[in-house]
């Protein structure tokens, strides 16, 4: 299946969709300033070890496929796709590993780093890469997940719920959760997130009135840190809406306009320099509902 097809509409740069400025790259030598460049995890092992629905593997590609056929709105828009990076035997700390290493590679060229998952183990990978390009920068970690994610890890196996552990145990963590879900987390996991100085807004707090107060405890978080990480983990989002991930949620947000207000303003931060979606489960989507979303979520950072 050739994974990077639209509609063609013409040559010239007005009707231009992204499969038109896709490249696929292999050298991180030939990536420039303010590239775009997407590398897919295609990796679950995290969620199997933490007891999920298996399958998340399997979307960097299906996402992609959503991807190709939004209109490029800046002239200047490049993409460069580097694949997918897998996990064939149970070692997800090498790919891990290797992912972090490559993020580094994009962000030291002063590249903007996207990341298709996979499991929302992507997120310890993805962070260990942009603190390696960054070492002495103060890295704020914007989280829109139903779940903290900062369960320790059991036998020391690394799993899709552990990343924020992970990332404490590195040292201050500058983390805020959007979209927490009372009913998707122990009193042991808030009691967690308060020790380590996770800041956090529950999804009830996610409504119109309340707008102007999330939007000071955001831009309050922006300005204390120098480079901005944002993950989404697709169980944030209503069951309705996103059916095909790990964990659904009955309750999930939904991508609607106090979402999109909150969500378009960090993306819009000059300080945002990785984004990444993770935990859409093609084997149980529905219409491919879950991965549309989550590629629209990453074209909105393509049309800032």
């Amino acid at each position: 299946m050739k994974i990077w097809t639209g509609r063609f509409d013409g040559e010239e740069e007005l009707y231009h969709r992204i499969f038109q400025r896709v490249k696929t790259e292999t050298d991180y030598e030939n990536i420039n300033l303010k590239d775009f460049v997407l590398q897919g995890f295609a990796v679950d092992e995290g969620v199997k070890r933490n007891k999920g629905r298996a399958g998340a593997k399997d979307a960097p590609d299906v996402i992609r496929k959503n991807m190709s056929n939004f209109p490029v709105v800046h002239p200047d828009f490049s993409l460069l796709d580097f694949g997918n990076i897998k996990c064939d035997d149970e070692n997800l700390e090498n790919v891990q590993n290797a992912l972090a290493e490559k993020v580094s590679k994009v962000l030291s060229k002063q590249g903007k780093s996207v990341v298709l998952g996979g499991g929302h183990e992507v997120t310890f990978a993805h962070y260990s890469g942009i603190r390696t390009a960054f070492p002495n920068q103060r890295i704020g970690i914007i989280n829109f997940d139903a779940h903290f994610d900062n369960r320790e890890p059991e036998h020391g196996l690394a799993t899709s719920g552990t990343g924020f552990w992970q990332i404490a145990q590195e040292g201050e963590i500058h983390s805020l959760h959007i979209g927490i879900q009372k009913n998707s987390n122990t009193r042991k996991l808030f009691e967690v997130a308060d020790d380590f100085g996770m800041k956090y807004i529950l999804a009830d707090e996610i409504y119109s009135e309340n707008i102007p107060n999330l939007m000071f405890s955001i831009n309050s978080f922006l300005d204390d840190v120098d480079v901005v990480y944002v993950t989404i983990c697709m169980d944030v989002f209503n069951a309705s809406i996103a059916p095909g991930v790990s964990a659904p949620a009955y309750n999930g947000i939904f991508a609607d306009r106090n979402f999109m207000q909150i969500y378009r303003h960090i993306l819009s931060s000059e300080k945002t320099k990785a984004l990444d979606v993770a935990e859409v489960n093609p084997t149980f989507d529905i219409q491919e509902r879950t991965a549309r979303l989550a590629a629209s979520l990453v074209n909105e950072w393509f049309m800032i």
